[in-house]
């Protein structure tokens, strides 16, 4: 578990269940704007529906969560409802290599984001830890069937993924605070 230092500020199970839920909302949001693109009939959209399904039952679990713990939703949200749609809409339109790259480049975030969350919960929130170790295997799968799908097939790869990633750790920040 990290230790706190002076001048650190501590995340709370509450900062992490606002963060948590708006990072599952922006998922949801990204994937629909990817399916908006690409409708339903090629196996790169099946795929993507199929993760869609699991990100929409996570942000079923953290909109519960923050209710029963009177925990405020980001003042973010509208911002990440449009930002997440044209996300995923911009990369489907590249091409299904490049929505493929953006599930890696996000997941590969919400990897890092859910083990230290893991590592700072520690035994003090078990229901929170035990599902965020969930979806963290889930979101790990996701990466890796992007991969899997040509992900790094895409035009520009590292510089899109790079991209990608930066707004995600962006959005998780702010998320924190806002």
């Amino acid at each position: 578990m990290k230790r706190w230092r002076p001048g650190d500020r501590r995340e709370t199970s509450a900062t992490m269940v606002r963060v948590d839920q708006a990072g599952e909302y922006g998922a949801t949001r990204i994937y629909a704007g990817q399916l908006a693109v690409m409708g339903d009939r090629t196996e790169a959209a099946r795929a993507i529906a199929g993760m869609a399904n699991q990100e929409a039952r996570h942000q079923r679990f953290f909109d519960a969560m923050a209710v029963r713990r009177g925990v405020r939703p980001t003042a973010l949200q509208p911002l990440w409802n449009v930002a997440g749609f044209a996300l995923g809409a911009a990369t489907a339109a590249i091409g299904p290599e490049a929505a493929m790259a953006c599930t890696v480049a996000i997941e590969t975030e919400i990897d890092l984001h859910y083990q230290d969350q893991i590592e700072r919960l520690g035994d003090g929130d078990p229901e929170l830890a035990d599902a965020v170790a969930e979806f963290r295997a889930e979101e790990v799968e996701h990466r890796d069937s992007a991969l899997a799908a040509g992900a790094e097939q895409a035009p520009a790869y590292p510089l899109l993924t790079g991209a990608i990633r930066l707004g995600c750790r962006i959005a998780i920040g702010l998320s924190k605070r806002i």
